[in-house]
C-alpha cells in the first residue's frame, strides 16, 4: 500500500532499459474517451433524437491519409442510447466544426447549408467575372442601376418629410410623457397667477362720504327766507382720500357714530307726541329768530371744527 504513494522508484545499479521487451501495438490504435455530442442528431435506425451536449463513452482514432495544413483529423464512435446502433463522426478543422459520417443524420442544418450555398455562388461569380469581361460589365451596370433606384427612393422620402414638416412630433411625444417636478411646479404657479388676475377686487378709493348741503327755501307767506339742510351721499374720490389722510394727521380722527351712540336715548311714544305738537307751534318762531340772528350777527368764516360741531349736532337732532 505504501508503494502507491511513492514518487521515485528504485533502479538497481545493473539496470539496462534496452533489455526490456517492447509491446507490439496496432498502427491505428483506438482510445476510449469521454465526450459530449457536438450537435443535434437523429439515429438512422430507430429515429431516436440525440441532443447537443449529451455525454458518451466514445472510441477515438486517427483518420489515415487525411489532414488539414498538418492538423490531424480524428474520428469518434458512439452508440445510440435506444438501439445501440454505432454512430461515427469526425472533426473538420477547415470549417471549425464536426462532420457526420454514418449511423445518424444531423438536424437544424438549413442555416449552415444556406450559408454554404451563398458562399459557393459568390465564388462562382468572382471566377466568372475574372474570366468573362462582358459579364463583369453587366454586373457593374446592374449595380449602378440599383444605386440610382435607391437614390430616387431616398429623394421621395425626403420630399414626404418636407410635406409633413408642419407636424410637431416632439410636442406630441412630450404630451404623452410624464411631467417632472419642476414642470408641475411651474404649471401650478402659472395657474395661480391666472386665477389671481381673474379676481376683481373692490376699489378702496370708491368709498362714500356724507356731504351736507344747505338750501334756502323762500316762503312767500312767512316773509323771510329759511335755510334747510339735507344730507347726500357722494362717492369718495382719490383726492378726497388723500385730503382726509392729511386732515387726520394734522388734527385727528373725527368722532364716529359708535362713539356717540351711547349718548342718544330712545324716546317714548308720549314724548314723541308732545314733541310733535310743540314743534308745530314753534316752527314759525324759530324761523324768524334764526333770520334775525343771521342778519344781526356777522358770523366768522367757517372752520373745520365749527363744521364738525354743526355736523354732529345735525346728526343728533335727526336721531
Amino acid at each position: 500500500m505504501s508503494e502507491r504513494k511513492v514518487l521515485n522508484k528504485y533502479y538497481p545499479p545493473d539496470f539496462d532499459p534496452s533489455k526490456i521487451p517492447r509491446m507490439k501495438l496496432a498502427k491505428n490504435r483506438q482510445y476510449t474517451v469521454r465526450l459530449m455530442a457536438p450537435f443535434n442528431m437523429r439515429c438512422a435506425t430507430c429515429g431516436e433524437y440525440i441532443y447537443k451536449g449529451k455525454k458518451f463513452n466514445a472510441r477515438k482514432e486517427d483518420v489515415e491519409n487525411e489532414d488539414y495544413l498538418g492538423i490531424r483529423i480524428y474520428r469518434f464512435y458512439i452508440k445510440c442510447t435506444r438501439c445501440l446502433q454505432e454512430i461515427s463522426f469526425k472533426t473538420d478543422p477547415r470549417n471549425t466544426d464536426y462532420e457526420i459520417e454514418a449511423g445518424a443524420t444531423r438536424n437544424f442544418m438549413a442555416l449552415k447549408l444556406a450559408e454554404e450555398q451563398a458562399k459557393r455562388e459568390e465564388e462562382e461569380q468572382k471566377e466568372e467575372e475574372a474570366n468573362n469581361p462582358m459579364k463583369l460589365l453587366e454586373y457593374r451596370t446592374e449595380q449602378s442601376k440599383q444605386e440610382i433606384e435607391s437614390l430616387e427612393n431616398l429623394e421621395e422620402l425626403k420630399e414626404l418629410n418636407r410635406r409633413q414638416r408642419a407636424v410637431d412630433y416632439e410636442g406630441m411625444l412630450k404630451q404623452y410623457q410624464p411631467e417632472t417636478a419642476d414642470e408641475r411646479r411651474a404649471r401650478e404657479e402659472k395657474e395661480d397667477n391666472e386665477f389671481i388676475k381673474s379676481i376683481k377686487f373692490s376699489n378702496p378709493a370708491a368709498k362714500r362720504v356724507v356731504e351736507e348741503i344747505i338750501e334756502e327755501v323762500v316762503d312767500e307767506d312767512s316773509g323771510p327766507s329759511a335755510k334747510s339742510s339735507r344730507i347726500e351721499v357722494a362717492p369718495k374720490k382719490p383726492t378726497d382720500v388723500t385730503k382726509q389722510r392729511t386732515w387726520n394727521k394734522s388734527i385727528g380722527v373725527l368722532s364716529k357714530k359708535p362713539a356717540l351712540a351711547n349718548l342718544v336715548r330712545s324716546k317714548k311714544e308720549s314724548d314723541v307726541q308732545s314733541t310733535t305738537e310743540k314743534s308745530s307751534d314753534n316752527v314759525v318762531s324759530t324761523v324768524a329768530n334764526k333770520s334775525n340772528e343771521e342778519r344781526s350777527q356777522s358770523t366768522p368764516s367757517a372752520t373745520g371744527l365749527s363744521l364738525l360741531a354743526d355736523y354732529s349736532g345735525s346728526d343728533s337732532d335727526s336721531q
